[in-house]
């Protein structure tokens, strides 16, 4: 396990932050780490980096303890914030080349790594330009390339495609899918965008007043799908107490004009079309019915 956290507690005076946590991502995944305003998330990062200790509990970050080996874990793990800070009149190269050298790496080595940074996330052309001239999605990519130019085994990314429009969102989840496939890093997201972890994420944690509440991949998460979905045209009260007293019925749901939306169970297809045939009603829609992270992640939190 490249994270293993175990019983992990904090206590800000007298508010419990974290309250009983447990934590697991595997090498090589890109775990999403979701949850409300105040769920942990924060907490469990800067425990993650060194930066805060535990009130309780114990934590491995690439087989070190970040509360005794806090630089050991720094060398090994790269950090995007959600607003990420660079010197503003220097360029996008020499604020990259004062990252290695806080980070002792070598001359010839950084310039390697500095290059092959700002080629991967597209900053090449531009990298003499101060940093001033950016846009907000320029600077998440130059936060991106901090990251790699310190070749870690683990990312940590922070909200890493907040405020940016959908075609550079794109962009840099396609990148950090690439980190995860051809540099075989392991990346933590955290992240309020479900759609976005949910396109990208092998894992999902969700995180809710300081405890793991639901976890797991995306398709155990969200079941691979909820049966069928068919919208009904025509339909008569005595449709509508027929299916709703079969019991591979999901939910019955009147949307006016005579249309009924039925959620089924996909078994009961042939049961479901003889029943609308013999009450003289019209199957207008007719297709398999998914969920998503966030249809989990609302019924979850308004139940």
């Amino acid at each position: 396990m490249i994270v293993e956290a175990k019983s992990l507690r904090k206590r800000y005076k007298d508010v419990w932050a974290l309250d009983g946590l447990d934590l697991s991502v595997q090498e090589g995944e890109i775990y999403g780490l979701l949850g409300p305003n105040g769920s942990g998330k924060t907490t469990t990062i800067l425990i993650l980096l060194g930066l805060t200790e535990p009130t309780e509990g114990t934590v491995r970050v690439c087989g070190y303890d970040p509360v005794r080996e806090p630089l050991a874990v720094k060398r090994v793990v790269g950090y995007l914030s959600e607003k990420v800070g660079f010197y503003e009149e220097l360029s996008a190269r020499e604020n990259l080349r004062l990252i290695t050298r806080l980070n002792g790496i070598p001359e010839r080595e950084a310039k390697r790594r500095i290059e092959e940074a700002l080629e991967q996330v597209g900053l090449k052309e531009v990298a003499g330009r101060p940093v001033a001239t950016f846009s907000h999605g320029m600077r998440q990519r130059l936060g991106i390339a901090d990251v790699l130019v310190k070749n870690p085994k683990l990312a940590i990314l922070d909200e890493p495609t907040s405020g940016i429009d959908p075609e550079g969102a794109v962009q840099i989840l396609d990148l950090i899918k690439r980190l995860r496939d051809e540099a075989g890093m392991t990346v933590i997201i955290s992240s309020h965008l479900l759609y976005q972890v949910q396109r990208i994420c092998d894992r999902v944690g969700i995180l809710h007043r300081g405890r793991m509440v639901l976890e797991g991949t995306v398709s155990e998460l969200t079941g691979g799908g909820e049966g069928l979905l068919a919208v009904v045209e025509g339909a008569t009260a005595a449709l509508r107490a027929r299916l709703e007293g079969e019991e591979w019925t999901r939910s019955v749901e009147d949307v006016g004009d005579g249309r009924l939306r039925v959620i089924f169970e996909e078994r009961a297809r042939a049961d479901f079309l003889r029943i609308v045939a013999e009450e003289g009603a019209v199957i207008a829609e007719l297709r398999p019915r998914t969920r998503s992270l966030e249809d989990i992640y609302l019924r979850y939190f308004q139940g």
